[in-house]
């Protein structure tokens, strides 16, 4: 099978594609023809060994993918997994038997996978802060995979959503998606725009980026408001202050999140945002745009009997 090897740290260019030997699944594993697989920008740190864990070289990243189970109880199944941090990025993976979760017959492959690692965070995440009608909310990285459907799931709930990303075409989708202002967190004016909006603060901060903007949205939030710190894309994970109260994320089974956002998604109620959808062997053309920050929504990689 076609797999993207990464055989040494470093930039996108060091992801090749290589005919490697096809998995074999072992006692309680299933083998999944891969229809789609997810790309996450954690991958990109992991790869310029700059990520939160580092992984046994050679490898082949990706821990998030969507197909049809080839053998199992499932066998035949449109079925979506996570595969422990690695083994995505090929045409064919091994996954646990019990992380397997069947595909809602409303959503495709691509929208399944696209929901499984954002989707969990976003239901999480949204779980845990609870914003309420009327409450105002910043949502960092608005255009990205998770916070695409906070935005959504926020506006939902009846809460005044402001959305923070970094190009037009980013805030257009805040916009489109429920937010009713959005903010350039590149522009230095922007806090000054938020407060000016929100004077009394703000009740709740979703900051997926850290560093300095994830201090600066912190920064405008009322005392007691809600931080719910996720990411770190930007620097290092924002540590709440005394003024604000820290959101933890729920100590709940993953795969009961990802399946209630898929069922929000089947339901009409939740959409999946698919930003870029490139052949599997074009998976360094993903990183570097995930990288460069060029991406609205979810990157996915398609084998190439699948590319449309």
């Amino acid at each position: 099978m076609k797999a993207i090897v990464l055989r040494e740290y470093g930039g996108p260019d060091r992801l090749t594609v290589e005919e490697v030997p096809d998995p074999v699944p072992g006692p309680g594993e299933v083998l999944v023809e891969v229809e789609a697989a997810g790309v996450t920008f954690v991958e990109t740190q992991v790869r310029a060994d700059r990520g939160p864990r580092r992984v046994e070289l050679p490898a082949v990243l990706g821990n998030g993918v969507a197909g049809r189970a080839l053998t199992g109880d499932l066998a035949g199944r449109r079925v979506v997994t996570t595969l422990g941090g690695t083994g995505g990025y090929a045409e064919l993976a091994v996954a646990a038997a019990d992380q397997l979760i069947p595909v809602p017959d409303a959503l495709s492959a691509e929208e399944a996978v696209a929901l499984l690692a954002d989707g969990r965070t976003a239901m999480g995440l949204f779980t845990t802060a609870a914003p309420r009608a009327g409450e105002w909310v910043l949502v960092e990285a608005a255009g990205g995979g998770v916070g695409s459907l906070l935005v959504q799931l926020a506006a939902a709930a009846g809460a005044r959503v402001i959305g923070a990303a970094s190009s037009p075409g980013k805030r257009a989708l805040a916009e489109k998606l429920g937010a009713e202002l959005t903010v350039d967190y590149t522009d230095p004016g922007w806090v000054e725009r938020v407060r000016a909006a929100v004077p009394d603060g703000l009740d709740v901060v979703f900051d997926g980026v850290g560093g300095e903007i994830g201090a600066a949205a912190q920064a405008l939030l009322r005392d007691g408001g809600r931080l719910s710190a996720y990411g770190m894309a930007g620097g290092p994970m924002t540590v709440a202050g005394p003024r604000v109260s820290a959101v933890a994320f729920p100590k709940t089974d993953l795969r009961e999140l990802a399946g209630l956002a898929m069922a929000e998604a089947a339901a009409g109620r939740l959409r999946p945002v698919i930003g870029q959808r490139l052949p599997l062997e074009r998976a360094a053309d993903a990183h570097a745009a995930m990288e460069a920050r060029t991406v609205t929504g979810k990157t996915l990689l398609i084998p190439a009997d699948r590319v449309r």
